[in-house]
């Protein structure tokens, strides 16, 4: 059995659901914007976005289970026996490795800090809490990228299904912002703002390649 060691893990659905869902619903937002003018069959495009949305669930459940591990690397901040040997076999003397010792330790305090005003939990890995994670944030990237690929699959005519994912999209993006704005204790009107203008540049990004292909 590994040696258990110290993780910064998720803080529950709040923190998957953040991850989770505007990347799949940018994600696909996007490739649907810009893929629904070429010509193709209905089915193929059907096929495209769905392959985008297992594939994207896929890396970003595997990046949550990634974070929540952790790593062995970085239990001690400071430095350590070996680390300090490997800088005298380089010729730095001994003043300069005890200041490097003195800056890492800052560091480390300094991180702490952090970690406490954030109110983030650093613990040690658990494998059961990492896979939850894992799974909640590929459901959220999920929902996230059905909401902008829902309506072409229940309507053929793509301009039609263009237009009501758009506006999906955007109540979507506004609802997250509130609940973002709720958890994270900022103003709404900002983040709101803010992922509004992400939703617009990726309509102006598809125009974009649309006119110059």
């Amino acid at each position: 059995m590994g040696t258990s060691h110290k993780a910064i893990r998720s803080s529950g659905w709040k923190t998957d659901f953040l991850i989770g869902f505007p990347d799949g619903l940018f994600l696909l937002f996007f490739a649907t914007q810009v893929i629904q003018v070429f010509p193709m069959e209905v089915q193929t495009f059907y096929n495209i976005h769905i392959a985008l949305l297992v594939i994207g669930g896929l890396l970003v459940m595997y990046s949550a289970f990634q974070a929540n591990k952790g790593d062995t690397q970085h239990d001690s901040a400071l430095l350590s026996d070996e680390e300090r040997s490997k800088l005298q076999r380089l010729d730095i003397n001994d003043q300069t490795i005890a200041h490097i010792a003195q800056e890492m330790e800052k560091d480390a305090q300094s991180w702490e800090q952090i970690l406490e005003q954030e109110h983030v939990k650093e613990t040690t890995f658990s494998r059961s809490h990492a896979i939850s994670s894992a799974l909640l944030t590929g459901f959220f990237f999920l929902l996230g990228g059905a909401l902008s690929l829902g309506p072409y699959l229940s309507n053929e005519n793509f301009t039609a299904a263009s237009q009501t994912s758009t506006l999906l999209v955007f109540l979507g993006l506004t609802i997250f912002s509130f609940i973002k704005a709720r958890v994270t204790a900022q103003r709404p009107l900002p983040i709101i703002l803010r992922y509004w203008l992400m939703g617009a540049g990726i309509l102006l990004g598809a125009w974009i390649l649309h006119k110059t292909f």
